[in-house]
């Protein structure tokens, strides 16, 4: 049989088009990038009230969600099992994380932040000076930045660790335990810190200007970030935007602050004084700092074996 040459052309239109259906079909239905933010009270809670994010991302095809974690380790455990794609935290937790095997990346760092760190005292202490710590019992969190912080001090000024008696409290019991007198000296971070030169009239002994860094940093998975390059570098973006706001207006962002973490504004105030501002992306100078305090916990026995801060960090750092 012979086909006409109009009906022949409709066969060939109708099969091509039988073909392109499912690539439509499949175009139409491709899932869109989603960013799952997980965050603590703090800057990227204000980066989520102002929905600026949002915005930026959204000629990306990126949507966002937001979940609020009670602490940096919390968030890791989220990350590690699939649940979160981007956080904040301090300095030591995501070490625990990387020696525990999680597939976490660094991404951002904020500027160093040495006066929001010290060691205080009651007052009216006889202790006086770094050396006077010999003996005497400190409470500090088990694992966190200030434990890094105390080792190093104590370096600096000529004492072992094992000079003093480390009491392992988190922050609400070292406080609790300050106040009776129980311990001698306190080695903790803002908030706590400026609540307790507040409230309860502690004396800084030292804090950790030139001792340490104490930075806080931003994560993501090691996978995200090696696909999601163009998501990230605009999160580093708004995040900076955030911090050179609040450095030009410090008591509005002591204000937000206040509303968010449940404190005084006096308290807020003082914290936020002494904070320095500036968030950018992660250099291999950067993770040499990590790396130091990574060995420092191997040493100590807090964490099971040595590891590479470079086997965290996401393609192309400087």
């Amino acid at each position: 049989m012979t086909l006409h040459s109009s009906t022949r052309r409709q066969l060939i239109q109708g099969a091509a088009a039988a073909i392109a259906l499912p690539s439509l079909y499949a175009f139409a239905q491709a899932p869109a990038r989603q960013l799952r933010i997980g965050h603590q009270k703090g800057s990227l809670s204000l980066l989520k009230g102002r929905g600026t994010l949002e915005k930026r991302l959204a000629p990306l095809g990126v949507s966002i969600k937001w979940t609020e974690f009670t602490a940096g380790p919390v968030q890791l455990e989220a990350l590690n099992v699939g649940s979160i794609d981007f956080g904040d935290v301090g300095e030591a937790p995501p070490i625990f994380a990387q020696a525990a095997g999680a597939p976490l990346a660094y991404v951002a760092a904020t500027v160093p932040r040495p006066q929001s760190e010290a060691v205080l005292v009651p007052k009216g202490s006889t202790i006086r000076s770094v050396a006077d710590l010999k003996g005497k019992k400190v409470a500090l969190n088990k694992g966190s930045n200030v434990h890094y912080f105390l080792v190093k001090l104590l370096e600096k000024h000529g004492l072992a660790y094992s000079d003093v008696n480390v009491v392992f409290l988190p922050p609400a019991d070292a406080r609790a335990a300050f106040e009776k007198g129980s311990i001698d000296a306190w080695v903790i971070w803002d908030p706590f810190l400026a609540s307790a030169e507040k409230t309860l009239d502690a004396k800084v002994l030292a804090d950790a200007t030139d001792v340490v860094g104490n930075r806080a940093y931003f994560f993501s998975s090691l996978d995200y970030a090696q696909k999601n390059q163009d998501v990230i570098k605009i999160l580093v973006e708004e995040l900076d935007k955030i911090d050179q706001w609040a450095q030009a207006n410090l008591g509005a962002f002591a204000t937000e602050l206040s509303a968010i973490w449940g404190i005084p504004k006096p308290v807020v105030d003082v914290s936020v004084g002494r904070t320095k501002f500036g968030t950018g992306p992660i250099t291999k100078a950067i993770l040499g700092e990590q790396q130091k305090i990574a060995d420092t916990f191997f040493a100590l026995g807090l964490i099971p074996k040595k590891i590479n801060l470079l086997d965290a960090a996401a393609a192309g750092i400087a």
